[in-house]
């Protein structure tokens, strides 16, 4: 099992959201999520121009990838976000708000980057989270 020890140094301040700033790991395994989208399993873009639908089904993909390794969300070490939109950053952020306490019960959050790209594999995607884990 994985010592992850997820921490706030006083010296980088507080969070700009629901995220911490340093993870420390000592695992046996690492698991590697690639970008996950809000498609289905069959490759159908869930909630064309629906933000939160968007979300809900990355992060339903994202837990898949966690089972399928035998992991879970308090496996999590880092997330990296894409956005297409500048605009939905406050969608992201109600989002996380809203979900990562059922995700995360200790209410302690993994490192996360964001960041604006121009675009995403297909075009109404707004949306894409990676993530890596420890086991």
């Amino acid at each position: 099992m994985a010592e992850i020890k997820i921490v706030n140094p006083e010296a980088l301040g507080k969070p700009l959201g629901q995220y911490s700033h340093v993870t420390r790991v000592k695992a046996s395994e690492f698991i590697f999520i690639a970008g996950q989208v809000g498609v289905d399993k069959d490759g159908k873009v869930v909630g064309h121009d629906d933000f939160d639908a968007q979300c809900v089904q990355t992060f339903a993909n994202i837990e898949a990838a966690l089972k399928s390794c035998g992991a879970g969300w308090g496996n999590i070490v880092q997330f990296t976000t894409y956005l297409v939109h500048s605009q939905d950053i406050p969608k992201f952020m109600k989002y996380r708000l809203r979900e990562f306490p059922k995700m995360f019960s200790n209410a302690v959050y993994p490192p996360n980057t964001l960041l604006m790209v121009d675009r995403l594999v297909q075009e109404p995607l707004l949306v894409e989270v990676q993530a890596m884990a420890a086991l």
